[in-house]
């Protein structure tokens, strides 16, 4: 079967960076054609709209702007985008909520490989999802913004972070129940999300996440429990009993 061509941009601030970068993609993902390169935001913002790329390695950090500031220039672009990044916590969790791709670096040949062919599926599916634009919203520091792209056997569903009421460990797999009543299983440890979702949600059990907006009632005792705005009365392990209550402080 064919391998369907990939026309790619790179934007990275360092030179080195940029023609390592270039060398394993020739070599490892021949599917991709660099088709422009830029060293800064503003230069980045203008080649992307010139060149309209199916894909972007896009550095998140570099002078006088980063990788946010890129997307924000181009929202009415549609393209995938491969981040590539040194260590960042903020940055990281912007991402992982977004389920965008990302290298750190030093870039692994084996992860850019896997980054590559899973965008590559992305682009042929043509799921409709503007990853970018729920990248931007989940780096603002906006609750009210803020989005998780969940896995499916289909691909992927958006939700907002303020609609997910509770979230339930089931084995290998998270229940997300939302404020419309309606429940999502996905196929990822609560542990997954634990690390992603930061207040208003708190972890009160080895198997429950809440979101505390939808707290109604605490009730006392070695643990106590919560009642949620949908009734649900949800159990607190004594363990977990002393950071709820500091979410209320």
């Amino acid at each position: 079967m064919k391998i369907q061509t990939i026309n790619a941009v790179i934007v990275e601030d360092e030179m080195a960076a940029v023609q390592a970068l270039k060398a394993y993609l020739a070599k490892y993902c021949p599917q991709v054609t660099v088709t422009g390169i830029a060293y800064n935001c503003t230069d980045a913002i203008a080649i992307l709209h010139e060149l309209q790329p199916q894909l972007v390695f896009l550095d998140v950090e570099m002078p006088f702007g980063n990788a946010f500031d890129v997307l924000e220039g181009c929202r009415d672009l549609d393209f995938e985008t491969i981040f590539v990044t040194a260590y960042s916590e903020y940055a990281l969790r912007a991402l992982n909520q977004s389920a965008a791709y990302y290298l750190l670096k030093p870039v692994s040949i084996e992860e850019l490989i896997v980054a590559v062919q899973k965008v590559g599926q992305l682009i042929q599916q043509k799921d409709g999802i503007r990853r970018n634009q729920v990248v931007i919203d989940n780096n603002k520091n906006n609750f009210e913004l803020q989005k998780l792209i969940l896995p499916t056997i289909d691909g992927f569903e958006v939700v907002q972070n303020k609609a997910i009421m509770r979230l339930k460990g089931n084995g290998n797999f998270t229940d997300i129940f939302m404020e419309d009543g309606s429940k999502k299983m996905v196929c990822r440890f609560l542990k997954h999300f634990e690390e992603l979702l930061t207040y208003p949600f708190v972890r009160i059990h080895k198997s429950h996440i809440i979101n505390i907006h939808f707290v109604k009632k605490y009730h006392k005792g070695t643990g106590g429990y919560v009642v949620l705005a949908d009734g649900s009365e949800i159990e607190v392990s004594a363990g977990y009993k002393d950071q709820l209550l500091r979410a209320f402080a």
